[in-house]
């Protein structure tokens, strides 16, 4: 009778295969140090420049914390955009009464649905707050929807509101 031979033969292709994989392993980790190694390098000189470079300089200059020109030099243009009639002269006669020139008094270019609100120039913020601050305004806000050949020439534009 035969009976089937023993299969106690050592496997020589599973050594084989584990030692393959330990030397693909191996040169995966050398190539992922050698590339990280390449492609960092051009970065490392820009980065040192950067770190020793002063930082660059604004353009815009910083708005005033504190009203520079005095209240006779801060023109006003009063517009009535609640329409009451006599609203506006009736605020230039108390503009003036503070000490500021008003430039012209007139009616806004459209209606005002909201308060009262000081416009200013670009480079007047404070002095359109000491101004609102002066007549009791609460709102101060920059040029918006109005063009600064509407101003003739003033600095601040009050608008009257409800």
């Amino acid at each position: 009778m035969e009976h089937a031979a023993a299969f106690d033969a050592v496997r020589p292709w599973r050594t084989a295969a584990l030692v393959a994989s330990g030397v693909a392993a191996l040169e995966l980790v050398v190539l992922i140090v050698a590339g990280a190694i390449l492609i960092g390098r051009p970065f490392t000189p820009h980065a040192a420049r950067a770190a020793t470079r002063a930082p660059a300089k604004r353009a815009t200059p910083k708005p005033a914390k504190t009203a520079t020109l005095p209240r006779a030099r801060t023109s006003v243009l009063v517009l009535n955009g609640n329409g009451r009639q006599g609203a506006a002269a009736a605020e230039a006669a108390q503009v003036r009464a503070r000490g500021y020139p008003v430039s012209a008094v007139g009616n806004a270019p459209s209606a005002a649905n909201g308060p009262t609100l000081v416009m200013y120039r670009p480079g007047f913020q404070a002095e359109a707050k000491r101004f609102a601050r002066d007549v009791g305004i609460r709102v101060v806000a920059p040029l918006d929807g109005l063009k600064a050949s509407t101003l003739r020439r003033a600095r601040l534009a009050v608008i009257l509101g409800y």
